[in-house]
């Protein structure tokens, strides 16, 4: 079958017989960067679509139906309104801040895509420390955050931004400790041993009840991480205007718009991978025949399938739960969640150094 590994090779090897080496890797660099520009703008097509169309169907309506057959080419036009719209900077703001701010929510997305595994043996940079450089690199999103609410002098962008702080910080805990619970079971950090390590069974169904324990409080806080409801204290309509995006408008707005649903894309893929097997296929024990015919479907369909089931998980919550207060916010995560978390990595501690994951 087709992978998009095959290609990758077919595209080097073809390079490789065209140009010297230098150039080879300059072209490749930039091909990827292309990919990933590319990548991002059908990201923010497709899942701001997805989005009215899964709240449409909670609410038992249409949704976008006037753009193109069933409301297909809506968020195209909506794309096209903001390339076309002025970008007004407020007059008592921290330009060089304000302005930066945007582009730094933007790079960060595309930083984290580096070592995402969209198919078996296809990652733009499988380095060996891949989970530390996830959580890493992710942590770098509240600066941006912070710096627009800071830079607006806006009395909301600040409150938008000050809560955004305070919840990501917060629940970069629970999250850190739900990846750890994978990390202690695989021995490892890199990407693709983690995928490997799920050819015989995804983790949630092997690694019994403390991981699918992980997986919830991984979603949980994936939610509150990327400011979703019903944990979007930051931008909080019926309090905060549009929150720490209040004073922006055109692309600089778009820009903030597809950082927020390129990263849910970049959460719910790192679940995948850690919980459920990513790019690998669906393996049951010694079941050749079974395990046989789930080889015949490309890893990159397994991957991105997985992925998208968990963004569906995402939206159903955010349609389906009111918003919390702060308090709650805050309470849900240092009184329950961060606890559990702890109580559960030690849970797989012991289970990783007994063997007794299937």
């Amino acid at each position: 079958m087709w992978s998009f590994s095959e290609i990758a090779n077919n595209l080097h090897q073809w390079l490789t017989g065209q140009f010297n080496d230098t150039w080879t890797l300059i072209i490749e660099m930039v091909l990827a960067g292309l990919a990933v520009i590319s990548l991002f703008a059908v990201l923010g097509l497709v899942l701001v679509l997805m989005e009215r169309k899964v709240s449409a169907w909670m609410q038992v309506r249409l949704g976008p139906n006037r753009v193109g057959p069933k409301g297909m080419f809506q968020t195209l036009a909506d794309t096209v309104k903001l390339m076309i719209k002025e970008g007004v900077t407020p007059a008592n703001a921290d330009k060089l801040m304000f302005n930066l701010a945007p582009f730094l929510a933007i790079i960060v997305a595309m930083l984290l895509l580096a070592p995402i595994a969209f198919a078996l043996n296809f990652q733009l940079w499988d380095i060996n420390i891949g989970i530390f450089y996830i959580a890493a690199i992710s942590s770098l999103s509240v600066i941006s955050i912070l710096m627009a609410g800071w830079a607006s002098n806006n009395k909301y962008s600040l409150l938008g931004a000050i809560r955004s702080g305070a919840q990501m910080v917060s629940y970069e805990l629970s999250a850190g400790l739900s990846i750890l619970t994978i990390v202690v079971l695989v021995g490892d950090l890199k990407i693709s041993s983690i995928v490997a390590s799920q050819a015989n069974g995804w983790w949630i169904f092997k690694g019994h009840i403390p991981v699918i324990i992980a997986f919830l409080t991984f979603i949980v806080a994936a939610t509150a991480e990327t400011n979703r409801a019903p944990f979007d204290m930051a931008e909080a309509e019926s309090e905060l205007t549009a929150g720490f995006h209040t004073e922006y408008s055109g692309m600089k707005f778009a820009l903030f718009f597809l950082a927020e649903y390129v990263n849910v894309f970049i959460v719910c893929s790192i679940g995948a991978i850690l919980f459920l097997g990513g790019p690998m296929p669906l393996h049951i024990g010694n079941w050749e025949g079974f395990n046989h015919v789930m080889d015949y479907i490309p890893s990159s369909v397994w991957f991105f399938g997985k992925t998208f089931f968990l963004i569906f998980l995402i939206m159903w919550v955010r349609w389906t739960f009111p918003r919390l207060r702060i308090d709650q916010l805050l309470n849900l995560e240092w009184k329950y969640l961060l606890p559990i978390s702890m109580i559960n990595l030690l849970l797989v501690t012991a289970i990783a150094i007994l063997k007794w994951h299937f």
